[in-house]
């Protein structure tokens, strides 16, 4: 997760690849975390940080979307 937080230079292709990178590397989180825990193997420190970066990358994925999926005013 490099990339950086300003998006606004960057074009809708760019942020295309980037946002499905983002959601990868979530589910990717997401399945590791869920791991950790059925094993017993991870301290609480270790799970403590995957799930903050796990939040971070949610947090850029909405982001990108936002840019990507503009408001539709009905």
């Amino acid at each position: 997760m490099n990339a950086p937080t300003d998006i606004s230079m960057k074009t809708d292709e760019v942020l295309r690849v980037e946002l499905e990178v983002f959601r990868s590397e979530h589910r990717d989180l997401d399945e590791a975390i869920r791991a950790l825990q059925e094993r017993g193997t991870a301290d609480a420190l270790t799970l403590q940080r995957l799930k903050k970066k796990k939040l971070r990358l949610k947090d850029m994925i909405a982001l990108i979307e936002d840019r990507l999926l503009p408001d539709i005013i009905a």
